[in-house]
């Protein structure tokens, strides 16, 4: 009887261990473990290097990849690494297109690829911010600190209750100090402004987000304010003659080499969403974050002045100890549209400011080491956690 019960024992052993094994084979095999493949060379601007070359470590990124490729961030669509001047890592990955009105805002499912645009969610905001600095660099607009109402010739009427003291700069920082609901109520709720502006502010976006009430001094407090980027959007296009998508395309994307972008939301009027309809691929998104990185300079050409991008990357006067909704990043910080956070990694501070779109959109700049990132993805109703892949992975793997 002892041996009987010892036997089955170690038959029950041996088929644990078995199926232990058949578990991590299958595991293995499903998801395909990736290797590291040397970004391809296609002629567009960027240059292309090897991990090794840049002194980054290859293991942990392949660990990146495929903890990313086996849902562990839940939906994130592609990572590039722009290091020392190389675009050194370019992976895409299988996800949903962003569809608003479907479960999750769920679309299609895709296996995403370099060729294929993204929406860039509120990164849009950074362009748009990018393209007011453009217009004044090109003296269209005279400075940030001219009221709105000196580039909105319909809308004098409106030129009441303390909105005559709203400059650009307020509507870049976000400190307009108009009332405006965008965080508490859900993207797919019409509560939220960005989604009532659909239902009841069609015909003039732009008159549906300056009635609102002044309820902070102008400059004085911190509100996240999509209705701005309207605003600004219609300032470039009274100040230039050009709505956002000839103005952008002209100005910014044609001196990027650029041919594929898509402002793909306009409201009965004719007027464009600037503050989260743009679509482009994530090597363009790198272009921008180089530029930026670079102060302004792409390809040896000064496309946006190096001030701008000192303003972007400096909080603006009370804009710190931000946190943004669904989001791992902690307090941060904001100008012109950009973010901007602090923070210790392995010992070592590290500054970074990026543009951020709802579901992952991300491009990161780090001026000191010379790195920009960029991250598409699709967690739409779940935290979006770039922060500790960065930390996790990214940043441990800077040798």
């Amino acid at each position: 009887m002892k041996d009987r019960k010892s036997f089955s024992i170690i038959i029950f052993i041996l088929i644990i261990t078995f199926l232990s094994f058949s578990f991590i084979s299958c595991k293995q095999g499903y998801y395909n473990l990736r290797t590291y493949q040397v970004p391809e060379n296609i002629e567009d601007g960027l240059q292309v290097d090897t991990l090794d070359e840049t002194n980054i470590d290859q293991d942990l990124i392949e660990r990146a990849i495929n903890d990313i490729d086996r849902g562990k961030y839940g939906e994130v669509h592609s990572l590039l690494i722009y290091k020392g001047g190389k675009l050194v890592l370019e992976e895409y990955f299988t996800g949903h297109k962003y569809q608003w009105d479907a479960p999750n805002h769920y679309g299609e499912l895709v296996n995403w690829r370099s060729s294929m645009p993204h929406v860039l969610q509120s990164v849009t905001k950074s362009i748009t911010s990018a393209c007011i600095g453009i217009a004044i660099d090109n003296g269209f607009i005279g400075s940030v600190r001219q009221s709105i109402f000196d580039y909105l010739p319909d809308h004098q009427d409106l030129k009441t209750d303390g909105r005559d003291k709203i400059t650009i700069e307020h509507l870049l920082t976000m400190t307009s100090g108009l009332k405006w609901d965008e965080w508490s109520a859900s993207l797919s709720s019409i509560d939220n402004d960005m989604i009532g502006i659909w239902f009841n502010g069609q015909e003039d976006p732009i008159r549906y987000v300056l009635e609102r009430p002044l309820v902070n001094e102008p400059g004085t407090s911190f509100k996240y304010n999509g209705g701005n980027m309207f605003i600004l959007g219609e300032i470039i296009k009274n100040a230039s003659g050009m709505y956002i998508d000839e103005f952008s395309g002209k100005y910014l994307f044609e001196p990027l080499g650029t041919n594929t972008f898509n402002w793909y939301i306009r409201y009965e009027n004719g007027e464009i969403d600037t503050a989260s309809s743009l679509a482009i691929k994530p090597r363009d998104m790198l272009k921008i974050g180089v530029t930026f990185l670079n102060y302004g300079i792409w390809n040896g050409k000064q496309i946006i002045s190096e001030e701008w991008i000192k303003k972007s990357s400096t909080p603006y006067k009370n804009n710190t100890d931000i946190k943004i909704p669904g989001e791992d990043l902690g307090k941060v910080g904001y100008s012109y549209n950009w973010w901007i956070k602090e923070f210790s990694n392995s010992g070592r501070e590290i500054n970074m400011y990026w543009a951020n779109g709802w579901g992952g959109q991300k491009i990161v700049i780090f001026p000191e080491i010379d790195m920009v990132i960029v991250f598409t993805g699709g967690n739409y109703n779940s935290t979006v956690k770039n922060l500790k892949i960065l930390e996790k992975y990214i940043l441990p793997a800077i040798k």
